[in-house]
């Protein structure tokens, strides 16, 4: 479980904390977790970070560090800093499942804490999700644009920091990838673990073929060779006797990877040299700036690519590298609230997304309306967190994981495809409408007051 972690807030968190405390708002309030709108570079997106977030929760707590550092920022009262040593996140928690799609203006997490609770959450909560959310999206875009295929993240090197690097890791696995090359997150939450050799191994290397002996013997059950630090097609033909020879001492040249050039046009010519040579059982491997664009294009090509390294593009989701995503009040003391500045207006009171199916069982349109409205197809959001615990046991990652994959397996084929899309059918319910209406009537009546 975190300790401390409170600090990862925006100021402005704590500050309304204090005034609230000053004017007794403590009452329950109802903040939802929405993306207002989605770039043409996205039919949808798939919601991942949850169990993070909720371990957030869990822990929450003010390190005496923490209180110490308030204390002599001098930005805060010090008997409101003082109160801070008893915080504890006690509210509910309703959300969608890990790998979900969703689409613009649904709520993917629902907070009914406390109001001061549920306003210092806000900042770390978007933080975790918006960001795995984000490259989640990103990776099963690459899952779909190269079907059958091994994808392995290989962005840890130039992730926007560590904690960037694990939790990138965690989303594409959560997509469909097969693995990461970075080891912690293979030792946090069992993903498994990829590894080739570098350019440099070769290098410090007199000759090409002493490196690829040397790095082959010290992985006799299997290694992957990277040909392509000089002349690749000379580095492949030079491998086929020194690994007919290897084989006779047991020892096991699994894969040649490719880094640079034209990967599809070196993956036929090395393609042929490997069978001419009689090593048809040797798979190919490639990466390098690869995204889903480039895996369509190669997958499409019929190039003969077994698996794909996929690093900096998914890791910072470069092409959409943030969601327009809102965490905001909808509910206070019982009283629905609703923001309305232009171009950021939202929908007042709780509310539930239902999705429809159609005959194949495939999402044909969802319903936004208020909790207690009940509309044809499935609610996806489900209560997770009660009085500030979970109430089950996190999900496995393989669970999340045969999750997401089915649930990308039904949608519909226009929105699965790279292209721009119609936009899918989200539908705001009459209800939903008409307490937006009552709301503004009410702001109205007071602003003429």
């Amino acid at each position: 479980m975190n300790t401390g972690q409170a600090l990862l807030t925006d100021l402005y968190q704590l500050t309304m904390m204090q005034a609230y405390r000053d004017r007794g708002m403590d009452r329950t309030a109802v903040f939802e977790l929405f993306v207002r709108q989605l770039l043409p570079q996205r039919n949808f997106l798939i919601f991942a970070g949850l169990e993070q977030a909720l371990d957030f929760l869990e822990g929450l707590r003010f390190a005496d560090a923490e209180l110490n550092w308030l204390r002599g920022s001098g930005q805060l009262r010090p008997e409101f800093v003082d109160s801070l040593a008893d915080f504890r996140f006690t509210g509910d928690v309703d959300a969608i499942a890990e790998g979900t799609p969703f689409f613009p203006d649904e709520p993917v997490l629902r907070v009914v804490a406390p109001l001061p609770e549920a306003q210092l959450v806000e900042t770390r909560l978007m933080n975790l999700l918006q960001f795995q959310s984000v490259v989640a999206s990103k990776a099963a875009r690459c899952v779909l644009a190269a079907p059958g295929r091994l994808l392995v993240d290989f962005g840890l090197r130039r992730a926007h920091g560590a904690e960037a690097g694990m939790l990138s890791a965690r989303a594409a696995f959560i997509a469909g990838f097969a693995g990461t090359s970075a080891v912690e997150a293979g030792m946090r939450w069992g993903i498994p673990t990829y590894g080739t050799m570098a350019h440099s191994f070769v290098q410090a290397h007199d000759s090409e073929l002493e490196a690829f002996e040397h790095f082959a013997r010290a992985f006799p059950q299997g290694s992957t060779l990277l040909i392509d630090t000089y002349d690749t097609e000379a580095a492949a033909t030079a491998l086929v006797p020194l690994a007919h020879r290897l084989a006779r001492d047991g020892v096991r040249v699994r894969a040649v990877r490719l880094d640079s050039g034209d990967l599809g046009e070196h993956a036929f010519k090395v393609r042929r040299i490997l069978d001419e040579g009689g090593l048809n059982q040797v798979l190919i491997f490639a990466s390098g700036n690869l995204d889903e664009w480039k895996l369509r294009d190669l997958t499409a090509a019929r190039a003969p690519i077994d698996g794909f390294g996929v690093g900096t593009r998914v890791n910072t989701s470069a092409d959409m590298p943030y969601l327009d995503c809102a965490y905001k009040l909808q509910e206070y003391a019982g009283v629905p609230r609703r923001k309305r500045s232009e171009g950021k207006a939202t929908w007042p009171g709780r509310k539930q997304v239902y999705r429809r199916l159609d005959a194949q069982g495939r999402p044909a349109g969802d319903t936004l309306t208020l909790v207690d409205d009940v509309q044809p197809g499935e609610p996806l959001l489900q209560p997770v967190m009660r009085g500030g615990r979970r109430l089950a046991p996190a999900p496995t990652l393989d669970q999340v994981r045969a999750h997401t994959a089915a649930q990308l397996e039904r949608l519909p084929a226009a929105i699965r495809g790279l292209d721009a899309a119609a936009p899918y059918p989200v539908d705001v319910a009459p209800a939903l409408h008409a307490l937006a209406e009552a709301v503004d009537r009410r702001i109205d009546a007071a602003g003429r007051g």
